[in-house]
């Protein structure tokens, strides 16, 4: 924000009007990992908006620049959580966004209190396994994140409205005119409050699982499971070898395995993310019902849904186990959880009720949890709820794009419908077998981007031609045991898969030989391969995702990552 040297001096003689400090902008070139060369700064802003005194914080960003002329609209991903940092993830959005990059630069801003604004970073569990295996949010590690703040963030002070604000203040800061909104799942709110707060400044947004402000998460979190999980495993029931090799799987998960976990915990046998190591764990009601949910997320891991749960019900509970504690660690254990709490304990906790919440959970696979473990820990958090008008639906005539994915167990395609009662200049896509991410369907690929990129270009949802989304459908459901046992792999093998493989879009991963394993290198993350089979391996700590080697004679041609039971994805070799 600037201000006329006039305006300074009547500032500077107003005895009672309060001191305003000049917001502080800084910008310098850099080199963002997968990107390339780009420009990166912080901008400095209140930290209480209303007041416009006290506390400073610094807000990043980076911005990609168009590789064109650029136009005064840049796309602005804004990822969810909420609690996600927006630069971190560059690589992804520049590569998914790179059609736009034409003639628009993307905008990348991390949310105060995420990701490098100012980030309000909290240890919500232990190093040990056994620390990820209680509640969603541990109420007194919640109270013990709270105390470690005190006096140098109010917590009250981070949310959606205030970091639409400061997103209006970068683009200002920047010399934008209007902004291409992206949002993804919590993004979609912070999205829509920004469209309530500047609707001069919105070209277009895009919003890919609908958070409505009037959600009330975790309400409808086991309902909206429950009608997930009911919709796989219909399609797989539909499908006849699916159904030939599970035929029951309601009993599965009613009765055999949720029926048995609620006795008490089971111990089960699981391989350790950190050293590749078998390990016993206790498995409880609560955790598989969560991690069978975040199955659920991502139709690569929905498609094993029906063999996870077989198997389970089968007395072989590891597959889920895994998936539980992946979902622990690598889910709910990402992004920032200050945030998290600050957003949700003021934004949506408050306006649950508890009484009517235990009647929508009642018969359902998730049960009532969720709902519990989140009213205990936001009474530990210090927020007061946001008033009421907040929940009151966003209004703009602004052009949008709202993508749901058929059976979405976060944001269902009902979410999308709500939002869309207000936004009369909008469109709304439910993708067939799609779940809250769209990955592991056939057709995708060449629909769903192709897609944003011509709204977002038009800026036309009316118009906008969608019946490629018509041919998009899940590929067979996979019916044989998942692969997990290790086995021997000699060190020569190894070094001869070693080497660096690349996709026809530019994804690119190495394979190197370390410590006695081979490892898989992608961008910002590194992972042991564990081996499973002939050229089939396991990415240690994350389930149901191979790397499978190919050969042609004794060359080895190419890579292929398998990410559950979606189509795999082939690298030729370099």
């Amino acid at each position: 924000m600037t201000r006329s040297f006039l305006f300074s001096v009547v500032l500077g003689i107003l005895a009672a009007a309060p001191a305003v400090a000049q917001p502080r902008l800084h910008v310098e070139p850099c080199t963002l990992p997968g990107v390339g060369a780009a420009r990166c700064g912080t901008l400095e802003v209140w930290e209480n908006r209303e007041a416009r005194s006290g506390r400073t914080i610094p807000i990043r960003f980076a911005v990609i620049p168009a590789t064109g002329t650029a136009t005064r609209d840049p796309v602005v991903p804004i990822p969810g959580g909420p609690g996600s940092g927006t630069v971190e993830q560059a690589a992804g959005m520049a590569g998914e966004l790179a059609e736009l990059r034409d003639a628009r630069d993307i905008l990348l801003v991390d949310l105060r209190g995420a990701g490098g604004s100012n980030l309000l970073d909290c240890e919500m569990y232990g190093p040990r396994l056994a620390d990820y295996l209680g509640a969603f949010y541990p109420a007194e590690r919640v109270r013990r994140c709270a105390e470690r703040w005190r006096g140098r963030a109010d917590l009250s002070r981070y949310n959606n409205d205030a970091s639409a604000d400061d997103l209006d203040e970068v683009r200002a800061a920047l010399g934008y005119e209007r902004l291409n909104l992206y949002g993804t799942s919590a993004g979609t709110r912070t999205a829509l409050v920004y469209m309530r707060r500047h609707p001069d400044r919105v070209r277009s947004a895009v919003l890919h699982g609908v958070v409505p402000t009037d959600a009330a998460m975790p309400l409808h979190t086991a309902p909206d499971a429950q009608r997930a999980m009911d919709g796989v495993l219909g399609e797989c029931a539909r499908e006849p070898a699916c159904n030939a090799a599970f035929p029951a799987l309601g009993d599965d998960l009613r009765v055999v395995v949720v029926a048995r976990l609620e006795r008490g915990p089971v111990e089960v046998t699981v391989t350790d993310p950190a050293t590749g190591e078998p390990v016993r764990m206790p498995l409880s009601r609560d955790l598989f019902a969560e991690g069978v949910r975040y199955m659920t997320y991502s139709g690569s891991s929905a498609s094993l849904v029906p063999a996870v749960l077989h198997q389970a019900a089968r007395g072989d509970l590891g597959p889920a186990a895994e998936q539980a504690l992946f979902s622990r660690r690598e889910i709910v254990n990402s992004g920032s959880h200050g945030v998290y709490l600050s957003f949700t304990c003021a934004e949506d906790v408050p306006f649950v009720d508890a009484a009517e919440a235990a009647r929508m959970a009642a018969g359902t696979f998730l049960g009532g949890y969720r709902v519990r473990d989140q009213k205990a820990a936001c009474a530990a958090w210090p927020v007061p709820p946001v008033a009421r008008e907040f929940l009151q639906p966003v209004r703009s005539d602004a052009p949008v794009l709202v993508l749901t994915g058929e059976w979405d167990p976060a944001t269902p395609p009902s979410a999308g419908e709500e939002a869309l009662r207000t936004l009369p200049n909008g469109r709304h896509v439910v993708v067939p077998s799609g779940a809250h991410a769209l990955d592991g369907l056939v057709g995708t690929g060449g629909c769903i981007t192709p897609l944003i990129v011509r709204f977002i270009r038009t800026a036309d949802a009316k118009g906008l031609d969608d019946s490629c989304v018509r041919a998009i459908h899940r590929p067979p459901f996979p019916t044989r045991p998942l692969p997990a046992t290790p086995i021997a792999a000699e060190p020569a093998e190894l070094a001869r898969l070693a080497g660096t493989y690349r996709a026809e879009g530019g994804f690119q991963v190495e394979t190197r030989v370390d410590g006695g394993r081979l490892h898989l290198r992608v961008p910002q993350r590194d992972f042991a391969l564990i081996p499973v089979g002939p050229g089939l391996f396991r990415l240690l700590g994350v389930p149901f995702v191979y790397a499978r080697f190919v050969r042609a004679g004794d060359a080895v041609t190419s890579l292929e990552l398998i990410e559950g039971g979606g189509p795999p994805t082939t690298l030729a070799r370099q």
